[in-house]
């Protein structure tokens, strides 16, 4: 499931849709000097990871939803845990998660959003390994 081929693996581990090696990003997501810039293309296998200009606009959609399922999850542990808190402080403690999380999500967004368009191709993925 977590495994190279797998949209899965290139989503979480920031890689290029098609080969599944080469970065997907120019830097780490928290480092805000390259905050999730893309690369133009994979090291790798020399795909153009866009299409189009603004091609990555759309991933504020899928961003949204990635923040929607981060808050519900912070929800969820402070259920878990037990934690009997007051609707003001539930919301602190969803607002903080998410102003954490928010160089995560906004990558991950980017790289579902090009791997709804990009596939995985195992012959060239094993080309350049």
């Amino acid at each position: 499931m977590l495994a190279k081929g797998s949209k899965l693996y290139s989503i979480i581990f920031l890689k290029c849709p098609r080969c599944h090696t080469g970065e997907f990003l120019e830097a780490n997501p928290y480092k805000l000097s390259n905050f999730n810039k893309v690369k133009e293309r994979c090291p790798k296998c020399d795909l153009k990871y866009s299409i189009e200009p603004s091609f990555y606009t759309g991933s504020m959609y899928v961003s949204y939803g990635v923040g929607i399922a981060v808050a519900v999850a912070a929800y969820v542990l402070t259920l878990i845990f037990g934690l009997q808190l007051k609707i003001s402080t539930l919301f602190i403690v969803i607002v903080t998660a998410l102003i954490l999380t928010m160089p995560w999500i906004a990558a991950v967004s980017k790289s579902i959003w090009a791997n709804i368009f990009f596939k995985f191709d195992k012959k060239i993925a094993q080309e350049v390994n």
